[in-house]
């Protein structure tokens, strides 16, 4: 090419030529697996999972009110940035014994048609991610009080989580009969 010979157009036509000559696609996108996502907790020692869209929040054990005549694993209520909330020990109300509330313990908000609560955990492990193949029907434990709330499991190496519904206990009709 002559730098001469050529208008300012030619010569910008001869670029976008050579650009698209040497040009490198874009990258594709590969399709991703599709991933399921919830909350682990730790119930005594059962790693459990709950569905992302069923924990409405987390938080460390706010100071509660003491609420008379009700069940021994109603722990309390608490005032949580201007509202009420019910606090409930999960391994009380499962078990009918009472948890400790520890350093790890953490409460995870349910918010399902009309019932807004708080469930103590023993520990909360974050955010979960488990692929198609890890699935299973097999559910951890030998409980089958608490497997009535699980809706499966997934193995990971020799993890074994199981997918526990907090929306199936907020329509417990036990678990909203709280008073004596």
């Amino acid at each position: 090419m002559s730098g001469s010979s050529k208008t300012p157009l030619e010569h910008l036509v001869y670029l976008q030529q050579l650009c698209l000559e040497h040009a490198h696609g874009l990258p594709q996108q590969e399709e991703a697996d599709e991933e399921w996502l919830g909350i682990g907790f730790r119930l005594g020692k059962l790693q459990l999972v709950a569905p992302l869209g069923e924990v409405a929040e987390i938080l460390t054990p706010p100071g509660l009110s003491r609420v008379p005549r009700t069940k021994n694993w109603v722990c309390g209520i608490a005032n949580v940035r201007g509202n009420l909330m019910p606090i409930m020990d999960l391994q009380g109300y499962l078990y009918d014994r009472t948890a400790v509330v520890k350093r790890h313990s953490r409460i995870l908000v349910v918010n399902h048609d009309g019932v807004y609560s708080g469930l103590v955990v023993d520990a909360v492990m974050g955010l979960r991610h488990f692929r198609d193949e890890q699935r299973c029907d097999e559910l951890p434990g030998d409980d089958e009080h608490l497997h009535q709330y699980m809706l499966h499991g997934f193995k990971v190496g020799a993890e074994h989580w199981g997918v526990f519904s907090l929306h199936a206990v907020a329509q417990a009709p036990q678990f909203l009969k709280a008073a004596i």
